[in-house]
């Protein structure tokens, strides 16, 4: 069966009281090895929180993690469900999404992340400005900070992560986009760092992000321009992984990228976490320093199970099975 969790949604709200968060087997925190126990914690599909009755009460769910199961065993969803707003970076749904990311970040059983979302024609619409127009300059500051805490964690994620970008990503959805490694996208899709317009800049890591994903001086543009561009232009911009034409359904991006996912699933799960870490750290400093990044990272992946397999798998000309061991 496959549930759709919201113990970190609910911690991050106060949901869960203190007695009920100790007193079931997710008690420590940790998902990992408890995803289908905690009566009264884990909820599955067609609960009071279902889907088609969010409120913006700050009890409701903005957030939802669903695992899947079966041959696609070790892929986790990230749902963004934030219906009556567009999926806007509001204070709740920065709560939720922070709580299901440091939970994530120390789940050894996930080894691809996929954040989609459940709101029709918008992947994340970008701040909430209603709730930025309360605030005075110190408030929106540090609110601006925790944005930008919030994308540098999911882009700290261990395991690669999927941006399956099905409608806009306008500001800081698109910021979220870019903290994950991989995105795909419909060539529906409105994608642009569009803060200029609003006489501000990205700040959530988006001045940062992009230069690294398109170059210096396309960013530039796009960000002096407050430009949006459609999934074939991103492609082109290599901003975007894969492009397609969106299906009847509208979620030919999630498709693609649980295709690709399907394809990472297979491999080695510590090799892929070790290669990202060599690549990520590696893209900061230079050349030199790199390699030495690289040699550790290798050097950690020698005395794993995962790598015997692989090497007896090859030498007997079968499909290695591997444990993440």
């Amino acid at each position: 069966m496959t549930f759709l969790y919201r113990i970190a949604a609910r911690r991050a709200t106060g949901a869960i009281r203190p007695a009920e968060s100790a007193g079931g087997p997710l008690g420590s925190g940790s998902w990992s090895g408890s995803w289908g126990g905690g009566a009264g914690l884990l909820s599955p599909v067609g609960d009071r929180h279902s889907r088609g009755q969010h409120t913006e009460a700050t009890h409701a769910v903005q957030v939802d993690v669903k695992r899947l199961d079966g041959e696609d065993s070790g892929i986790v969803e990230v749902h963004m469900c934030r219906h009556q707003a567009r999926n806007a970076l509001g204070h709740v749904f920065i709560s939720q999404m922070r709580g299901v990311v440091s939970t994530l970040a120390s789940d050894t059983a996930s080894r691809v992340v996929i954040f989609r979302s459940l709101v029709p024609g918008v992947f994340c619409a970008g701040a909430d400005l209603k709730e930025r127009a309360l605030m005075n300059n110190a408030a929106s500051d540090m609110f601006v900070h925790r944005l930008r805490s919030l994308m540098t964690d999911i882009a700290s994620l261990p395991m690669p992560t999927i941006a399956a970008v099905d409608g806009a990503a306008l500001g800081g959805g698109l910021e979220l986009a870019l903290a994950c490694d991989m995105r795909t996208a419909t060539y529906s899709a409105q994608m642009g760092l569009i803060e200029t317009t609003r006489g501000l800049i990205p700040g959530a890591g988006g001045s940062q992000r992009l230069p690294r994903v398109v170059g210096i001086s396309l960013a530039k543009e796009l960000i002096f321009t407050g430009r949006r561009v459609g999934g074939q232009t991103a492609l082109e911009l290599g901003l975007v992984n894969r492009a397609m034409e969106q299906n009847q359904t509208g979620d030919a991006a999630y498709r693609e990228a649980l295709g690709l996912a399907r394809e990472i699933l297979p491999q080695a799960p510590i090799a892929v976490r070790m290669a990202k870490e060599a690549m990520d750290r590696g893209m900061e400093v230079d050349l030199t320093v790199a390699m030495a990044i690289e040699r550790m990272c290798y050097s950690r992946v020698i005395p794993t199970r995962d790598r015997q397999e692989g090497m007896a798998a090859f030498l007997e000309k079968r499909k290695p099975n591997y444990t993440g061991e």
